[in-house]
């Protein structure tokens, strides 16, 4: 699935084209891409003709194209969606494959069309979403929210007893953050993606989240990462962060920190990247507060 750079990169590509456009045309081509639609594709095609887009909007991986009626047309992007921004009868454009639903305008010659190879993804009307959908209120901020806490945010990840990679990941703490961005951020700041929440300071938690932004800030700047044609951008270009990346789908080549080998590793039915001499492996429960209380429950110890 995308992550918050990727995601970043389609919604402004979008909102240079849609923002104050009317939709005079939906076709759905299949009806697995608005299933979520609860009143089917019919519908989804009558309830968006005549109405004007606003400014596309995003929290973490999550995106939304409001309406100014105050609804929203939501969009979640599953592992292979994609938003293709082209112009009506343009010459020369490659055969667009996988397209699902295609928009048109009443006062513009682009056409906005979802793409999806795998139809895990999808497109639904959320009443009154524009300044953000119900079925996002569970997601959290992400690390360039500007009302984002980072003090409380570092507080609640030390809060936990869980890898810290696990904390990254879900996005009820934060948002945005997906298995790449977390390998790389996690190397950055030389945390082991086992360290336990608990057993990190302040400091250090604070320091790994400055090193997630940046990590993202530079993948946002170079267009996101692709590793395939599963990510591109509303024109149908590949990012090239992934030339950049430290560890991610680097194994066995040198880190370039200390020169050892990258290793990968089984984690949470995914990957994990990292370099086993800057990202020490933490001891079991060493130092934590799940430590003491498992030895005060061993036998001999201390009631």
């Amino acid at each position: 699935m995308p992550e918050l750079p990727e995601v970043e990169v389609v919604r402004a590509g979008i909102a240079a084209v849609i923002c104050g456009k009317t939709i005079s045309e939906v076709c759905v081509y299949h009806p697995r891409s608005v299933r979520r639609h609860e009143l089917g594709a019919a519908d989804f095609e009558q309830t968006l003709r005549g109405r004007t887009f606003a400014e596309p909007k995003r929290r973490g991986k999550y995106l939304w194209l409001p309406f100014a009626d105050g609804d929203a047309l939501s969009a979640h992007l599953g592992m292979s969606g994609q938003f293709r921004v082209d112009e009506e009868g343009a010459q020369g454009l490659p055969e667009l494959r996988h397209v699902r639903v295609e928009l048109r305008f009443a006062d513009s010659p682009m056409v906005l069309r979802f793409t999806d190879q795998r139809l895990f993804g999808g497109l639904w009307v959320s009443p009154e979403g524009a300044a953000g959908p119900v079925e996002i209120s569970h997601i959290a901020k992400d690390l360039f929210d500007p009302q984002l806490d980072i003090e409380a945010l570092a507080a609640k990840i030390i809060s936990k007893h869980r890898a810290v990679k696990r904390l990254l990941l879900d996005q009820e703490i934060i948002s945005g953050i997906g298995n790449i961005y977390a390998d790389e951020s996690l190397w950055r700041a030389k945390v082991h993606y086992l360290s336990n929440g608990a057993d990190l300071n302040s400091k250090k938690v604070k320091e790994l989240l400055f090193a997630a932004r940046r990590v993202m800030s530079e993948a946002l700047a170079a267009g996101g990462t692709s590793f395939d044609a599963l990510y591109v951008n509303v024109a149908g270009e590949s990012g090239y962060f992934e030339r950049e990346l430290a560890v991610y789908g680097r194994e066995g080549e040198p880190c370039g920190r200390c020169g050892a080998q990258i290793a990968r590793e089984p984690f949470m039915g995914r990957s994990s990247f990292l370099c086993p001499v800057c990202q020490v492996r933490p001891k079991p429960y060493a130092g934590s507060a799940m430590a003491a209380v498992r030895a005060r429950k061993s036998p001999g110890g201390s009631q």
